[in-house]
């Protein structure tokens, strides 16, 4: 009987914002084991897979409970790579080798690392809920709306919606524009019949999911400040990983052992 929702965590091997960001310590653990804590924490998810194409990456998160099946093939983890290549390809290593695909496919990845897994599980209630989502985005509220944003043409600023006929529209309050959500990576859930059916992860109608404000992990300062953020208040994952296996060395050396 096949598995009704799988996580696939990816993590490629060569980023280039934060060198070896997928395996970077983060309070003692790498940052790909917070995602693979989730997963295993969360009661709606039936297995975790991590694609990557690193060997090294693979070894690793084994060592903290994951399924790694496969190294993903170099042409799907690439700087421009789409999501759809690792997706599609996880689906078709599938098909062939196990003969079922999960109905539901949730992308946890490892750059939003501080996730609760009760909200992950309310992701896919929703989702399972609507029958006519193709598929399903977590997103927080912006601070401020798009409409307020500059450009910049031969140094002067400029406005980036110049068919709001409003002058200056971008100098009137934020309470003038309706809200704005920008796409997290907290939880973002595809239906595998609809990503086989038309190679595309989201389709028409995406079910929005509302999350708090969370960090992402884009630049070597997001890390720095991911620290502090762990040191101050703690987080339901970091205990876990605690309490479960012995602090990752960073050197690729023992992680992952269990305590238990």
């Amino acid at each position: 009987m096949s598995s009704r929702v799988l996580a696939v965590i990816p993590a490629r091997g060569g980023s280039k914002g934060v060198p070896g960001k997928n395996l970077r310590a983060v309070r003692g653990y790498p940052l790909i084991a917070y995602s693979i804590a989730a997963a295993e924490l969360c009661p709606g998810i039936d297995r975790a897979v991590v694609s990557t194409d690193s060997a090294e990456i693979a070894g690793i998160a084994r060592g903290f409970g994951a399924e790694v099946p496969f190294l993903r093939p170099a042409e799907y983890a690439k700087d421009r790579s789409p999501d759809i290549d690792f997706v599609m390809h996880l689906i078709q290593w599938l098909r062939e080798q196990e003969g079922t695909v999960p109905d539901y496919l949730v992308n946890l990845r490892p750059t939003t690392p501080l996730r609760d897994p009760a909200l992950i599980d309310a992701a896919i209630s929703s989702i399972r809920s609507r029958e006519n989502a193709t598929s399903l985005r977590s997103v927080h509220p912006l601070a401020e709306p798009p409409q307020k944003m500059m450009g910049i043409t031969d140094g002067f600023l400029t406005g980036l919606f110049p068919s709001d006929p409003r002058p200056e529209y971008f100098n009137l309050p934020r309470q003038a524009f309706p809200p704005a959500y920008h796409p997290n990576g907290y939880a973002d859930i595809y239906l595998s019949r609809m990503v086989m059916e038309t190679r595309s992860l989201h389709g028409s109608r995406i079910l929005g999911f509302v999350t708090p404000v969370t960090v992402e992990i884009d630049t070597p300062e997001d890390i720095v400040y991911l620290e502090y953020l762990l040191e101050r208040a703690g987080h339901p994952l970091l205990e876990y990983l605690e309490e479960h296996f012995n602090p990752f060395p960073g050197d690729g050396g023992a992680a992952g052992e269990t305590t238990r």
